[in-house]
């Protein structure tokens, strides 16, 4: 994987545990990625998903007991790539949502990013436009 694959991306980052939160907000820094969030709130987050210029997004599965699916729904209508993150088997999601991928917690920094690289890689262009 190119180093900087994720320079200047815009990264919706959906975590509900303060360490966590912060934990993966300095790495994805340190990936070049320019972070939206993070947030912990449900509906915060669904502003944000339907609102913001995101090229990929990292979702907790579960939000202070709220599933995170709302978010992901708005994402997926807007061509927005995006990744899991979950202690759950993809049978424990939503069918709709089973094949996204899906960083099993706790996860590895390169999990991270080669996951993130295949989601930006999975988002739309705007408009039918190559690059964002």
């Amino acid at each position: 994987m190119a180093e900087g694959a994720l320079a200047g991306k815009r990264i919706l980052l959906v975590e509900d545990e303060f360490f966590v939160a912060m934990a993966l907000e300095e790495l994805l820094r340190s990936l070049g990625c320019h972070v939206v969030g993070p947030s912990g709130e449900l509906d915060e987050a669904v502003g944000l998903a339907g609102a913001e210029a995101l090229d990929a997004a990292v979702l907790d599965v579960d939000l202070r007991g709220r599933a995170v699916f709302p978010v992901a729904e708005v994402l997926a209508e807007r061509g927005i790539g995006f990744v899991l993150a979950t202690g759950h088997e993809a049978d424990a999601l939503p069918e709709s949502f089973r094949d996204v991928p899906r960083l099993r917690k706790p996860f590895q920094a390169r999990e991270i990013q080669s996951a993130l690289v295949a989601a930006v890689a999975a988002t739309a262009p705007p408009d039918g436009r190559e690059g964002r």
